[in-house]
């Protein structure tokens, strides 16, 4: 003969934890957005995209155009006929000095928007919030910048007609702190 088996019904308190489980999920999914964000940490990651994401997107453009082993020649193939239109006269050692010494400026400016970028993401600013300048964060910036230029130059190592330069490092540096500078002087003025 088969044996009985007893059914058991779970208790009251059981179903009302597991209402109150089910009135809780709900009012997560229905919430004021508020109150959602503060739930799910939306304010860190709005923080991380508005301060941290254009300093990762402009570290991935430099890494891109570092990788690129015929930079010097597409930026030739722009930059010398320009010359040689505007100054048919000019010889083309100097052009290709002159191109050089473009690139170099260019170099120049895309660390110096780097430290802008950083500073910006190490501060903070705020808007009608004025606090004093912070040799620290700018210090740090620098700091980066530096470190970034000179993994730049490593990663050159392995690109093919690439070469890595300490020179390039320092020119690197040089535009971090000139716009560093820059903020401090902008800063300075701003206030008077």
């Amino acid at each position: 003969m088969p044996s009985k088996q007893r059914i058991i019904f779970p208790s009251s308190t059981f179903l009302c934890q597991i209402r109150r489980e089910l009135a809780n999920a709900i009012t997560i999914l229905i919430a004021p957005p508020r109150q959602f964000r503060l739930l799910f940490g939306v304010p860190k990651l709005r923080s991380f995209l508005k301060y941290w994401l254009p300093v990762l997107i402009w570290m991935t453009l430099i890494y891109s155009a570092s990788a690129d082993s015929k930079s010097a020649e597409r930026s030739a193939g722009y930059f010398e006929p320009l010359l040689r239109w505007l100054f048919p006269q000019m010889s083309p050692a100097h052009i290709g000095q002159i191109h050089y010494a473009f690139r170099k400026f260019c170099h120049l400016a895309e660390y110096a928007i780097l430290a802008w970028l950083l500073w910006r993401a190490i501060r903070k600013p705020e808007k009608n919030n004025p606090r004093p300048w912070n040799w620290a964060e700018a210090g740090t910036a620098l700091f980066i910048v530096f470190l970034y230029g000179a993994s730049d130059e490593l990663h050159q190592v392995f690109v093919a007609t690439r070469t890595a330069r300490v020179s390039d490092v320092l020119v690197d540096t040089l535009g971090g702190a000139a716009a560093l500078l820059a903020l401090w002087i902008f800063g300075r003025r701003r206030k008077r």
